[in-house]
């Protein structure tokens, strides 16, 4: 039963607000807030995650919201699927990578002598690898290249290796590169993006370079990894010393 004494009072709302914790908020002021601030899911995008959007539309708002969530959750599940298909494709992409230089480095070490071992790295290792040349430098200043192998060992002046790599580097990915005709020659038209390895093949012996270049411009690029390519320039660089009965 009501009263006189059951009626609203003037400011009861006001003094039961002002009596409620500070953090305390109503779904009437989160609302209000929410209108006040139109953009909020667009500054917070991670809430769309945890909201529950209504099952049934009970007006354009609703509608909206609806269709905002949808559009994010197939904005994510589209860049989820391309994350996965990207990571994929590079997976591939690295096995068979590694699967050539291991087929290099078994041609390589499978050399019967010192002649078929250069004929090995300067024709053979280019079809293997996918590329257009593969060539030898050597910092042998004036000193001719027999004619057996002029057409994959080349004669370059001495620092031409630190000037092409840098002082102390061992490897040097490039690509979108004009061919370096120093380096490789008349096949250099073909060159758009290069590696180069140094290989010392011993300490009495000068300083060398093996070359990779290909037509394909991003082939070899600054960021890529390197470990494949340098172990198969240790592996020319000691199969090389093997043959030549040069020391350590």
């Amino acid at each position: 039963m009501t009263g006189k004494g059951s009626a609203a009072e003037p400011g009861k709302s006001v003094k039961e607000a002002a009596n409620r914790p500070a953090s305390t908020l109503t779904a009437e002021q989160v609302a209000d807030y929410l209108s006040a601030h139109p953009d909020f899911l667009v500054a917070h995008p991670e809430l769309i995650d945890i909201l529950t959007p209504p099952s049934r539309t009970s007006g354009e708002a609703v509608v909206d919201m609806q269709h905002f969530m949808l559009e994010r959750l197939r904005s994510e599940n589209q860049r989820l699927k391309d994350s996965h298909a990207g990571l994929i494709a590079t997976a591939r992409g690295n096995q068979t990578t590694q699967n050539r230089i291991h087929a290099a480095v078994l041609r390589i070490v499978a050399a019967t002598s010192f002649d078929n071992l250069i004929q090995t790295v300067t024709i053979d290792l280019p079809v293997m690898l996918g590329i257009d040349v593969v060539t030898i430098c050597i910092e042998a200043g004036d000193v001719p290249i027999p004619k057996a192998y002029a057409s994959g060992v080349r004669s370059i002046p001495a620092g031409t290796i630190d000037r092409k790599l840098g002082a102390g580097k061992d490897v040097l990915l490039a690509a979108n590169v004009d061919g370096d005709e120093e380096i490789f020659g008349s096949a250099s038209g073909l060159v758009s993006s290069m590696a180069l390895a140094r290989i010392q093949v011993s300490p009495h012996s000068p300083m060398g370079l093996m070359a990779f270049g290909t037509r394909d411009s991003e082939a070899y690029h600054h960021g890529q990894a390197t470990e494949l390519l340098s172990f198969l320039a240790r592996t020319t660089e000691l199969t090389i010393r093997q043959w030549l009965n040069l020391p350590g």
